[in-house]
């Protein structure tokens, strides 16, 4: 277990709007306030398709993360997560997990890490910003190479 006490930066609303493809608005939100790290309480969303992790195939590793996607239609949201810092690509990373419900389906649902999805009518979120320690994602090689949250420049 990590744990780090964070000094929290600015509080942002954020709108974005109809026919917004979600990641490209986050990203621009982000290059625009300077944001870099981060994290998202929750937001409201409705989208007209979302990709979320998931399959229908038996795995072979249960316990390996999956890396297909399954794709919806016409879906109301809530989710949150976290942003952090990747040097590299020099980009803020999302890390953002979903539960929606299908309208046409009784809102049947499906909760997953959110992979990608265009905004219907509205995306509501709330962006607390951290303005320190640095926060970033480091690919654990033990762990199927998964991208673990780290804190503080040496990755603690």
């Amino acid at each position: 277990m990590r744990s780090h006490e964070l000094t929290l930066g600015r509080s942002f609303a954020v709108a974005f709007d109809h026919g917004d493809d979600f990641f490209t608005a986050l990203t621009e939100f982000c290059q625009q306030h300077g944001v870099r790290q981060g994290y998202i309480p929750g937001f409201i969303a409705g989208f007209s398709e979302v990709q979320i992790v998931g399959t229908c195939d038996k795995l072979d590793d249960p316990n390996a993360p999956v890396w297909t996607k399954v794709h919806l239609t016409n879906v109301e949201a809530f989710g949150g997560g976290t942003l952090a810092y990747d040097p590299i690509n020099d980009q803020v990373a999302p890390h953002i997990h979903v539960a929606v419900g299908l309208k046409e389906q009784s809102a049947t649902g499906h909760t997953s890490h959110l992979l990608g999805a265009t905004v219907q009518f509205l995306t509501e979120m709330l962006v607390i910003e951290v303005a320190s320690p640095q926060m970033h994602r480091v690919r654990q090689r033990d762990l199927y190479d998964v991208p673990l949250l780290r804190f503080g420049p040496n990755g603690e």
